[in-house]
């Protein structure tokens, strides 16, 4: 019955992240000309443009919310009162609710959509056109980085033509079929991650799903957002799955794939390569699995030199470290992390900008986020006081 309970009080605030999302829809959108939605639609508006300390006391509620029961979730699996069962429910009714929000915390959706509208209904290049060059176009009342040439691999543009097809220029068929692409993306990664782990750390098989798959910023940035790092991780993790049953040669051209969509997964190569020379990782799935965070780290690092901290790169990492086998530190660095990377949209959320005080705050915020568990923990672990 407590079971029971949880989980679909879980679900109830996933409905709310679901419903927080509109509020924050692009003031130069209109969803729908149907006017009952039109009058709901500017109410939500209304709360995410016009009372932002209200927008964000619902978000930090939410959020919260999810940390809560993230780390709950976890306690549980450790001491065995939720099954596999009960941790699909709860995956598939989040991708299945989720897939239906706002991507309220990143434009990058539209600018999917516009770089296959380029192909499918101005029928010219996006490697060679960008949106300004359609000035006349209604969707650039309401998108950002109008300016940039298509940036992604050609396995992106190969998943999401299809769907421009299929849509017909309709924008909010469009929008939902690419919303439904990143949810089923999504899916592919916890089952993949449940997969391996069932191979490399049977015992392990349930905590690890539910470390990725109910990660709130796996969630956020996976299921609201809609990032294509999604698609990129599901292919680098069906090429390590192959790794696993080693089927080397197939999983070198899955991660050759995943580098199609986004390519920082080519890193993934490194380990795999390795593995054919006599050493100890050829037959070490944990080294290997650290190899591989490790040098996905190290292509994190050097982005990161070249551009702004995003919290969806996080999800180059993750579902690597959802193949370990699990280690307090790791769990409580993931977990602080997470919050961190999460809490930077607060900063928004209030300011409406990124001005003034708003750029070192939210770096604060990830940096104190981020170190907070693990002093926990190792209070925990030094003096032995049951903090975390």
């Amino acid at each position: 019955m407590k079971v029971f309970a949880v989980k679909y009080s879980f679900i109830f605030l996933i409905l709310a992240l679901f419903l927080f999302s509109f509020t924050q829809i692009d003031l130069g959108l209109t969803l729908t000309k149907a006017s009952i939605f039109q009058t709901i639609q500017t109410s939500f508006q209304t709360i995410g443009y016009f009372n932002r300390p209200l927008s964000l006391a619902f978000y930090l509620l939410i959020i919260s919310g999810m940390f809560t029961y993230y780390l709950y979730f976890l306690r549980q699996v450790i001491r065995k009162k939720i099954n596999a069962r009960h941790i699909w429910t709860l995956i598939i009714s989040t991708a299945v609710i989720l897939a239906f929000s706002y991507n309220a915390f990143s434009y990058d959706l539209f600018n999917y959509i516009f770089d296959a509208k380029i192909i499918t209904h101005y029928h010219l290049n996006p490697y060679a056109h960008r949106a300004l060059d359609f000035p006349g176009d209604p969707m650039l009342s309401f998108m950002q980085w109008t300016h940039r040439l298509y940036p992604y691999g050609p396995v992106w543009l190969g998943l999401t033509v299809p769907l421009s097809y299929i849509g017909l220029n309709f924008f909010l068929v469009t929008f939902f079929l690419f919303k439904f692409l990143s949810a089923a993306f999504y899916l592919g990664c916890c089952y993949l991650i449940y997969k391996i782990n069932k191979k490399i750390l049977p015992e392990y098989q349930n905590f690890n799903l539910v470390l990725f798959a109910l990660n709130p910023l796996v969630i956020i940035e996976s299921l609201v957002s809609s990032h294509n790092d999604i698609a990129m991780m599901f292919f680098a993790l069906l090429g390590l799955y192959l790794y696993f049953l080693r089927k080397k040669i197939l999983a070198i051209i899955l991660i050759i794939v995943s580098s199609q969509i986004k390519i920082p997964t080519i890193a993934l190569l490194a380990p795999i390569i390795i593995s054919f020379l006599p050493n100890k990782i050829k037959n070490d799935n944990n080294k290997f699995v650290y190899l591989s965070i490790f040098v996905m780290l190290g292509t994190l690092g050097y982005v990161l030199t070249k551009l702004e901290v995003q919290p969806w790169y996080f999800l180059w990492i993750m579902p690597l470290i959802a193949l370990l086998k699990p280690n307090r530190y790791i769990i409580a660095l993931t977990f602080g992390f997470s919050l961190g990377l999460l809490l930077r949209y607060s900063v928004f959320l209030y300011f409406g900008n990124w001005d003034g005080i708003a750029l070192p705050l939210r770096n604060a915020f990830t940096v104190f986020a981020t170190i907070i568990p693990v002093i926990l923990v190792f209070i925990q672990d030094k003096f032995g006081r049951k903090l975390l």
